[in-house]
């Protein structure tokens, strides 16, 4: 009897007792058909599902009988740590500036908000900072934890910050006066060598 699976290394069971593995998709058990028939087939793999079919014919002397078995990898659900979530919605008049919780980025704001998940049993946050280039930095303190399912609401108001000026010193009227009087002096002095 020959058993196909998709996955090498598995383990082969007729009736619940081993046989052998999967090597090179195949396995391969001899049946004697003077012997004891078997009732069923499963293959498992760790990681994977198990598959399993029970037989309701053997083969015959000089007969071959092919079963296919296909096992696939097993998913896992990832257990979130750090308990129930709360959220956080922050209100702000400028969309796509950056928040950050303590110094953690949390994301930007979008049509004049941004809602932050929080884990409500792990260390809670302290501050939170709302930042955009060509704006002051809006920073303020976390006096509100939310409980699980909750939203507490922060606001931040951006300010847009001062362009600085490139000044230059004003010239000085003596200054002026002072190369005038030169520029004339020697204007004189060239005038009478001549």
């Amino acid at each position: 009897m020959n058993v196909y699976c998709n996955v090498d290394g598995a383990s082969v069971y007729f009736d619940g007792q081993y046989k052998g593995e999967i090597v090179d998709g195949i396995y391969t058990q001899a049946v004697y058909s003077t012997g004891t028939p078997y009732h069923s087939i499963s293959v498992e793999k760790s990681g994977y599902s198990t598959w399993s079919e029970e037989l309701d014919t053997n083969p015959g002397m000089g007969e071959s009988m092919n079963v296919y078995a296909t096992i696939n990898p097993v998913t896992v659900v990832p257990t979130l740590i750090g308990g129930d979530v709360g959220y956080y919605t922050i209100y702000c008049n400028v969309d796509g500036a950056d928040v950050y919780f303590n110094s953690d980025y949390k994301g930007q704001t979008a049509n004049g908000e941004l809602t932050v998940e929080v884990y409500t049993t792990g260390t809670p946050y302290t501050t939170y900072t709302v930042s955009k280039s060509g704006y002051t930095s809006f920073t303020a303190q976390i006096s509100e934890y939310p409980t699980a399912g909750e939203t507490d609401k922060l606001y931040a108001t951006l300010v847009a910050s001062e362009p600085t000026a490139t000044q230059t010193s004003p010239v000085s009227v003596f200054a002026v006066i002072g190369a005038l009087v030169a520029g004339l002096v020697g204007f004189a002095l060239i005038a009478k060598k001549n």
